[in-house]
C-alpha cells in the first residue's frame, strides 16, 4: 500500500455525505425514479476484457499473514523477535512457574547461523528432593495469535528443535488459555546427553476437544538445563489438502490408520496413545500451509492474478526492514525473519516469496511480484532522507537480486536459485509474468534512473516478463519504457462513485493501466459499509467499461485480523477461528466472471438522477458451458428505480427459464458485517421469470443488483 494523501475538498465531499447518508437512515428511503437501460449485444460493439482483469492484492499488514492466512500457530516460534541482542523479550511467550523453580532466558546458541537466539530453561525445581515442581511441572507458553484455535479430532503438526546435557522429560500440551483443559499433549523423553546436540523432534497431536482460545505449552518436572528452538504447530488440513478425511484407531493394539478418501492406504504401528501420530503424513496428504478457511475465501473470487508481497511491506519504513526474497526461501526454521515496521510487528518469514508463488499457483491465479527499487516508505513519509533512497550508480546489486529471484521462480531446476525451488518441492519453474518495480516513489530522486536499471536488466533476461511501473501514465515513453503503470485509488465513497468515469478520456493507445490498490477510505467507510461496497462497484463499472485501457484491478487491504486492526476498511476480517466478508468482499463476486468476458456497451437514460451506473458482459460457466449475458446495475442513492431493460444485436435469444437476479443491499447504506451477523449483507439470489429482451426491473436504493440471463445455445464462437 503506499501513503494515503488527502486535500481539504475531499474531507468536505466526505462530511456533506456523511450527512446526507445519516438523514436518509432517519428518514428512509425516497420513493422511486423511473429510467431506462439500453443493451447493445451485437457482435460488432463487442469488445473482449483482458483474461486476468479482476485480481487480489496481498499485503502484510493487520497481521493478515502472520496469524492469518498463513495457519502458523506460534507466534515468534524462533525467538528472534526480541532482537539480536541476549537477553532479550520472548513475547509473547510467557513463563509458567516462579524464579525459584525456573530461569527463562534467551542466548545465542542456536544451530540456525542466521537464526541465533534460543531460549534457555534452566530448571531448579524437580519431582524428587526438597525443592519440588507444582503440579504440571514449569517451563514456557505460547498463546499464538491472540489464542490457538484447536478442535476436536483435528491433527496438528509439532515441530521443535531441542538440546540438553541433562535427562530430559518435557510434555508438550496444546491446553486451554488457563492451561487447566488439556487437549493434547505428548512427551519427550530422553537420557542424559542423548540430546547434547541440537536435534530436531517431529510428531503429531490429535486434540480431544475444541477451544478456540488456546495455548501450547513446554513442561517439565526435572531438574536440568534446556536449550529449545523453532517451535511450530501447524494445522495438518491447510488449504489444498488433497480430500483428508479422518484418523481412526483399528484395533486394540492401537495401531493408527490413516484414511484418504475413505480408502486405508498406510498404518502406523504404535503403540501410540490416540490422539498423537508421531510419523510424517504421506505427501499427498499434507496442505501448502495456507489456513482453509481464508484461503478458500480467495479461491471463491476466482482472482487471476495475486500482486503480492504488498507495497509499504515490500519497501520497509527502513531499507533494513525491507522484504527480502532470498531470506524467505528455504526451511522454515532457517529463514531470518524480519519486522515488520511499515505496520508494525515481527514476521517469522513462513509466508515467504515460495509461498505466495505456490498460492498464485493453488488459486490458478498470475503471481505479480512487488520489489523493493532501492527506497523506503520512511523517505516518502518523512522528506528527504540521504539514507533512505539507494542512488541510480549503487543500484547494481537489488536489481541482480531481482533477476536471481525471478530464476528462484521461472529457472530450471539445476539453475543455482531454480535448484533451490526445486528443493523446496517445486521443480516446475512457476510462471512469473509481471514484476512491479516499487510502490508510487516516480517523484522519488533516483525513482527513474533506477527503475531504468530494473527494466533493461528484466528484459534482456527474461523479455516476455511485463514490467509495470510506479510513474504515470504521461511520464512513460520510449526513453522511459513500461508494460503497464500502476494506479493507487484511495478516496471518499462519493468521489469513488464519481471515478466510474476516472478512465473514460484516457488516450486509447501506449501502456496499459494495473489498478492494484483501490479503496473507499473516511467516515463513510466504516469497518465494511454497504455504501462504500457501492461505491468501488461503481468504479469497478468503469473499469469494466475502459477495459481497454486497464489491463487489471485489485482492491487494497485484503485481510485484517480482528485483534489487530492497522487499516480500515478491510475485505475480509477473521480471529483465530471465524471470518466474515465485508459488503466490498461479495461485491467482488459480481465481478469474478468478468475476466476473459465480452463487454458490451449500453447507456441509461433517467431524469434528475444520477446516482445509477451498468453495465453488461457475456460470459460463459465453465462447468456447463451455458453462455450467460450479465447486467449489473449499481443504485448509490436513496430512491428505487423502475427500470426498463432493452437489449439489443443478440445473435440467439434468452431462454425464457434459467436466469437469475442476485441482490447486495440492505435496510441501511452504513450497515456493516461483523462475527455476530457474518452475512447481514451478502448477495441474494432468486430466479428471474420474465427473463426477455425487455424486461421491467426494480432496482432497490442503494444496492448492487445483477441479472445473469441465460442464452439460447450459440451457433457462432464468442469473441
Amino acid at each position: 500500500m503506499a501513503v494515503q494523501r488527502t486535500d481539504a475538498a475531499s474531507w468536505l465531499r466526505e462530511l456533506v455525505l456523511v450527512y446526507a447518508l445519516c438523514w436518509t437512515v432517519s428518514l428512509g428511503f425516497v420513493s422511486g425514479q423511473t429510467g431506462q437501460l439500453n443493451v447493445d449485444a451485437s457482435p460488432q460493439n463487442a469488445r473482449k476484457i483482458p483474461d486476468k482483469m479482476f485480481g487480489i492484492f496481498f499485503e502484510e499488514i493487520n497481521h493478515a499473514g502472520a496469524g492469518g492466512l498463513w495457519a502458523e500457530l506460534v507466534s515468534n516460534r524462533g525467538f528472534e523477535a526480541g532482537g539480536p541482542n541476549t537477553p532479550s523479550n520472548i513475547d509473547p511467550w510467557l513463563i509458567i512457574g516462579n524464579d525459584s523453580s525456573i530461569i527463562v532466558g534467551t542466548d545465542r546458541t542456536s544451530c540456525f547461523e542466521q537464526n541465533p537466539v534460543a531460549l534457555r530453561m534452566e530448571v531448579l525445581c524437580d519431582s524428587k528432593g526438597t525443592n519440588n515442581c507444582p503440579s504440571g511441572g514449569v517451563g514456557v507458553y505460547n498463546p499464538g495469535y491472540w489464542g490457538m484455535n484447536i478442535e476436536r479430532r483435528k491433527v496438528y503438526k509439532v515441530g521443535l528443535h531441542i538440546r540438553s546435557s541433562d535427562a530430559v522429560s518435557l510434555t508438550v500440551s496444546l491446553t486451554s488459555s488457563d492451561g487447566l483443559q488439556k487437549l493434547a499433549s505428548h512427551t519427550i523423553t530422553a537420557s542424559k546427553k542423548q540430546f547434547a546436540k541440537w536435534t530436531k523432534i517431529e510428531f503429531h497431536l490429535k486434540s480431544s476437544q475444541t477451544n478456540t482460545n488456546s495455548r501450547l505449552q513446554l513442561t517439565t518436572s526435572k531438574s536440568g538445563v534446556i536449550w529449545l528452538d523453532q517451535v511450530s504447530v501447524m494445522p495438518s488440513d491447510t488449504y489444498m489438502l488433497h480430500s483428508f478425511a479422518d484418523y481412526s484407531s483399528v484395533n486394540a493394539s492401537r495401531q493408527l490408520m490413516i484414511f484418504f478418501k475413505s480408502k486405508p492406504i498406510t498404518i502406523l504401528d504404535g503403540p501410540y496413545p490416540i490422539r498423537e501420530i508421531p510419523t510424517e503424513l504421506p505427501s499427498d496428504l499434507q496442505g501448502h500451509g495456507f489456513r482453509k478457511d481464508l484461503a478458500s475465501m480467495l479461491a471463491n473470487l476466482k482472482p487471476q492474478f495475486l500482486k503480492f508481497p504488498g507495497g509499504n511491506y515490500a519497501m520497509g519504513n527502513y531499507l533494513r526492514n525491507a522484504f527480502r526474497w532470498s531470506e524467505t526461501v528455504g526451511p522454515w526454521e532457517e529463514r531470518p525473519g524480519h519486522f515488520n515496521d511499515a505496520w508494525g510487528y515481527w514476521t517469522d518469514d513462513g509466508l515467504g516469496f515460495f509461498e505466495f508463488l505456490q498460492l498464485a499457483e493453488d488459486l490458478g491465479a498470475s503471481p505479480v511480484w512487488v520489489v523493493n527499487d532501492g527506497s523506503s516508505n520512511l523517505h516518502g513519509l518523512l522528506g528527504a532522507s540521504q539514507n533512505e533512497e539507494v542512488s541510480t550508480a549503487t543500484i547494481a546489486s537489488l536489481v541482480k537480486d531481482v533477476i536471481d529471484g525471478i530464476e528462484f521462480a521461472r529457472g530450471g531446476p539445476k539453475t543455482t536459485w531454480g535448484s533451490v525451488r526445486a528443493a523446496m518441492g517445486h521443480p516446475q519453474p512457476f510462471n512469473l509474468d509481471y514484476v512491479s518495480i516499487g510502490n508510487q516513489e516516480c517523484w522519488m530522486l533516483y525513482y527513474r534512473g533506477n527503475y531504468q536499471k530494473f527494466y533493461s536488466a528484466v528484459k534482456a533476461a527474461y523479455p516476455d516478463i511485463n514490467v509495470v511501473s510506479s510513474c504515470d501514465r504521461s511520464t512513460i515513453s520510449p526513453s522511459n519504457p513500461a508494460d503497464l503503470y500502476d494506479v493507487h485509488v484511495y478516496t471518499s465513497s462519493s468521489d469513488m462513485f464519481s471515478r466510474t468515469s476516472m478512465f473514460d478520456n484516457t488516450t486509447r493507445s501506449g501502456p496499459k493501466a494495473i489498478v492494484s490498490e483501490y479503496a473507499v477510505t473516511g467516515k463513510d467507510a466504516g469497518k465494511g459499509t454497504l455504501v462504500a461496497a457501492l461505491a468501488e462497484a461503481a468504479f469497478l463499472v468503469g473499469i469494466e467499461r475502459n477495459s481497454d485501457v486497464v489491463e487489471m484491478a485489485s482492491c487494497a487491504p485484503l485481510f485484517v485480523n480482528d485483534n489487530d486492526r492497522r487499516w480500515s476498511p478491510d475485505a475480509i476480517v477473521f480471529n483465530s477461528w471465524q471470518n466474515y466478508g465485508c459488503p466490498n468482499y461479495w461485491m467482488l463476486h459480481f465481478f469474478k466472471d468478468s475476466s476473459g468476458a465480452t463487454f458490451h456497451p449500453s447507456n441509461i437514460q433517467i431524469s434528475s438522477y444520477n446516482q445509477l451506473v451498468a453495465s453488461a458482459i457475456t460470459w460463459q460457466n465453465s462447468k456447463d458451458k451455458s453462455t450467460y449475458l450479465k447486467i449489473k446495475v449499481v443504485n448509490f442513492g436513496n430512491q428505487a428505480v423502475n427500470l426498463n431493460i432493452s437489449v439489443s444485436g443478440l445473435d440467439e435469444g434468452i431462454k425464457s427459464s434459467g436466469s437469475k437476479k442476485t441482490v447486495l443491499t440492505s435496510s441501511g447504506p452504513l450497515d456493516e458485517n461483523s462475527f455476530q451477523q457474518p452475512q447481514k449483507m451478502a448477495p441474494v439470489s432468486s430466479p428471474v421469470d420474465n427473463a426477455n429482451e425487455q424486461m421491467d426491473v426494480l432496482v432497490d436504493p442503494y444496492s448492487l443488483t445483477s441479472f445473469d440471463l441465460l442464452l439460447q445455445p450459440s451457433k457462432h464462437s464468442t469473441i
